[in-house]
């Protein structure tokens, strides 16, 4: 039997980002589904603070330099690797000049949002799936975890559902408690729309506040996790009145063996169509 192949895209990593719970799943959530006998590829922005030479990344040339069009301007896609000897397992970065070649993540020095943040989740999102394409590894399970994550399961839905490697694909989203107070742009609606996408499933995003990015994930997601304990009130709410996989807030010492129990559930459910 062919192994079950587990994309894991996620916004924070340690070490490469500082440790909190997200960037602790990051790490070791990839190590400990492998261990248990699936294969996997792990995805995450290439941050500026990242220091590249400390943690030994380095450019593919093979799968660089595609062009991604956000907003009628071409922005060059750069991938980057590094690799946890520890672990025996790469980590993919999204790169862009634009978009990443700042000494923050999301917010200034000064702690002002950045005004491209949704433009940036645009491209990490289609930057990850392309290079998923150039890769020509088709994910049984794509496991989302951060609001910089949120248009995978639209895309994969929606934009990728034709292209064989996805077709089939089952996306699990992690909530946790990563909300933000601002506004993505008004029309992050229009800058990430693609084929395939129809006005419908973008009725959320008329107000792009964090709530409506995160329930269009949580509308196109075919499985859901609370990732930490104390999630948004009203996604929670949104969360308990669908009839969706959910599991619920797991502790970390144990928290592995559960979410790949959960993976197998779903593995074997129907993947959620959305009209």
């Amino acid at each position: 039997m062919e192994k079950a192949k587990v994309l894991f895209v996620a916004q924070e990593i340690t070490p490469y980002l500082k440790e909190t719970p997200m960037s602790l799943i990051g790490r070791h959530l990839p190590q400990g589904i492998q261990e248990r006998g699936k294969e996997i590829r792990t995805f995450m922005p290439r941050f500026g603070n990242i220091n590249e030479r400390r943690n030994q990344l380095h450019e593919v040339i093979r799968l660089s330099g595609m062009n991604l069009v956000i907003n009628d301007a071409d922005h060059p896609l750069i991938i980057k690797v590094a690799s946890i000897q520890q672990a025996r397992m790469q980590i993919y970065f999204i790169d862009n000049e634009d978009y990443f070649y700042r000494k923050f993540t999301f917010r200034d020095k000064s702690n002002k949002f950045y005004a491209d943040n949704d433009e940036r989740t645009i491209f990490f999102a289609r930057g990850v799936l392309e290079t998923v394409k150039k890769l020509s590894w088709g994910p049984d399970i794509v496991h989302c975890h951060g609001w910089m994550t949120s248009l995978l399961p639209l895309y994969i839905k929606k934009a990728f559902k034709d292209n064989p490697l996805f077709s089939e694909s089952k996306v699990i989203f992690s909530l946790y408690n990563d909300d933000f107070n601002e506004l993505f742009h008004k029309d992050f609606g229009t800058k990430l729309k693609l084929s395939g996408i129809t006005a419908k499933d973008l009725k959320h995003y008329k107000t792009p506040s964090y709530v409506n990015i995160m329930k269009t994930a949580i509308d196109f997601a075919d499985g859901l996790i609370l990732g930490s304990p104390d999630i948004n009130p009203e996604l929670l709410d949104y969360v308990r009145e669908l009839d969706k996989p959910l599991l619920e807030f797991q502790p970390m010492d144990n928290y592995i063996d559960t979410y790949s129990d959960f993976y197998d559930e779903i593995l074997v459910t129907e993947p959620i169509t959305v009209e």
